[in-house]
């Protein structure tokens, strides 16, 4: 009876740390602080005088003024809500399953637990005026950081490793992975802060498709990650690596800021 007894102690103790684990493996989070901050910066640069000021009113709701003090919001929610983050943490990215990178929903979007869903979700919620104020302000900040998401090729991607994070490599002589290399790294290799950063890209003059639905967006993640090198066949990522990648990365973070403002001005705006 007491072997029973300290047994049953013994697998209960087992599962509470097994789920203790599980909540802290790595999720595939993209872009980091930096990225996150440089698409709001820009997006909010773009937005007509009709979605600024709805998007202030929303904001203030939360204690923030600009888009880039909520754009790490859904990121951060792992350390500030472990249980509404565990709901909404495959809403970050999509799986494909397939190397066509055709968005098939039942195939890549079960349950609506993927980053496309996710802004059509976080879309419609945001441009009902009948919805509690509240509401459309998570909305808003779930929706500038989903739109972000979408835009790192490593968030749509068809192979089965994490979005990268299970395909190790070296950079500057230290082991890391590939999602890493794509969320900060590359960033941060600029030395740049992410007002100048934003500045820097706000200055190029290179076009823009502002239009298209989150599934084309997901689609041409996809395809970046398929076709342009982003994962290295040495394994080893140097300075030829980040000159051919880093302008995919930048052009990724211009296109994300444009069409978030694009979604916010129509969402937002006066019709």
């Amino acid at each position: 009876m007491h072997v029973r007894l300290h047994i049953r102690r013994h697998a209960g103790r087992l599962a509470v740390a097994l789920v203790a684990l599980l909540s802290c493996m790595p999720v595939a989070l993209a872009w980091g602080p930096r990225g996150h901050r440089i698409v709001a910066e820009l997006a909010e640069a773009q937005l007509t005088p009709q979605a600024r000021a709805a998007a202030e009113k929303l904001l203030s709701l939360r204690g923030a003024h600009h888009l880039d003090d909520v754009a790490n919001w859904a990121d951060d929610l792992r350390d500030t809500d472990p249980a509404l983050f565990r709901r909404t943490k495959r809403m970050h990215f999509v799986n494909f399953h397939s190397r066509d990178c055709i968005y098939n929903p039942p195939r890549d979007c079960r349950n609506g637990e993927c980053a496309v869903a996710a802004i059509d979700k976080y879309s419609a919620i945001l441009a009902n005026r009948a919805n509690l104020p509240a509401e459309r302000a998570e909305a808003l900040a779930f929706v500038v950081h989903f739109v972000g998401d979408i835009h790192q090729p490593l968030h749509a991607d068809y192979r089965h490793d994490a979005g990268g994070n299970d395909f190790q490599v070296r950079w500057r002589g230290r082991g890391t992975n590939l999602h890493r290399v794509w969320d900060s790294l590359m960033l941060d290799s600029t030395r740049l802060s992410a007002a100048q950063f934003t500045d820097k890209l706000a200055a190029q003059r290179s076009h823009i498709a502002t239009g298209g639905t989150p599934t084309r967006w997901a689609e041409e993640s996809c395809r970046i990650d398929r076709d342009d090198g982003v994962y290295p066949s040495s394994r080893r990522i140097d300075a030829a690596y980040v000159d051919r990648e880093l302008p995919i990365a930048e052009q990724r973070l211009r296109e994300a800021g444009a069409r978030l403002a694009a979604l916010l001005n129509r969402d937002l705006g006066d019709g």
